[in-house]
């Protein structure tokens, strides 16, 4: 910690904001990619961004992490970038007060509704910079397993095949792609006391709207009624296809940040058990796989009768 303190530190007096003013850093927890702190100055609050270690190999593009963060604010959503220093792909942002979320907190039907209202205002954000597809993001970290020697799931490439299956059936219903973040943990969303602000868009891109709505339910631990919910509050009706779509991309973002943590537990310095993570992941992902529910969820996705 004192040596990432340190880092910190240093970054600090790159920044022009706070120049000739005392400068308090104080380190940011909840980062799985990066370091975030906190910094005071001039009687304002900050919080810097600095990349881990080669999360180039996470598939993360910076300039396109700065795109679309300037995107999502120009919406409200998301934090104001207030300085870009380029030859670190470090970014000072807007500190956002107010309470950061969990998956404890998010289950109510009160705060779905309110996570809804969120999604709509990011899904209207000016276009981002690049397109996300985790089905290809999916090959691209198998790519970069074999490069790299990481260690995944002995199973991982068996299932490959069912990979497809899922990939045809989200196409049927698929929607026009929207400006999505595609990385919701709860801890990305902080209440402001207005709405929910979305923070940290380092994986994000136009995507399927139902990326989203999917990966957050999977990662809040939305039951059946509350990705109902969900569904309903986004769309203005319960649309059967729609949630049969977002529980398939729940299952796809296991599936994908399987690999990501595979990845993770190779390369970085962070004090952090990603084995136990992607473990974890996988072994939800298969029991999805193995259950009624996912043909189920196939078929309508697919639009088929019983």
């Amino acid at each position: 910690m004192k040596q990432s303190l340190s880092r910190a530190e240093d970054t600090v007096d790159r920044v022009s904001l706070w120049r000739d003013k005392e400068v308090k850093v104080t380190s940011l927890s909840g980062g799985l990619t990066n370091e975030n702190y906190l910094v005071e100055a001039g009687g304002q609050r900050y919080v810097i961004r600095i990349p881990g270690a080669s999360t180039e190999l996470l598939a993360i593009d910076r300039a396109n992490e700065l795109h679309n963060t300037r995107a999502a604010a120009s919406t409200g959503i998301g934090p104001a970038v207030l300085e870009h220093i380029p030859e670190l792909d470090v970014m000072v942002l807007e500190f956002i007060p107010g309470p950061t979320m969990s998956a404890q907190t998010l289950q109510s039907e009160r705060m779905v509704r309110r996570m809804a209202e969120s999604f709509t205002r990011l899904h209207g954000a000016p276009r981002f910079l690049k397109n996300f597809d985790m089905f290809r993001l999916i090959e691209e970290y198998l790519r970069i397993v074999e490069e790299h020697d990481v260690r995944i799931p002995a199973d991982y490439r068996e299932r490959l095949p069912q990979l497809g299956d899922i990939e045809r059936a989200v196409r049927v219903g698929a929607l026009p792609s929207v400006s999505c973040h595609n990385d919701l943990l709860c801890e990305n969303f902080i209440d402001d006391g207005h709405g929910l602000r979305i923070v940290d868009y380092e994986l994000s891109g136009n995507n399927d709207p139902c990326f989203d709505l999917g990966n957050t339910a999977q990662e809040a631990g939305f039951d059946d009624g509350l990705r109902a919910v969900l569904c309903e509050a986004y769309f203005g009706r319960l649309d059967p296809q729609q949630l049969a779509r977002m529980n398939l991309f729940a299952l796809m973002s296991d599936i994908g940040w399987t690999l990501w943590g595979a990845i993770q537990a190779k390369i970085s310095t962070l004090d952090f058990d990603f084995t136990d993570y992607y473990t974890a992941r996988w072994n939800r992902a298969l029991t999805v796989i193995e259950s009624d529910r996912f043909e189920g969820w196939l078929r309508e996705a697919r639009r088929e009768d019983p």
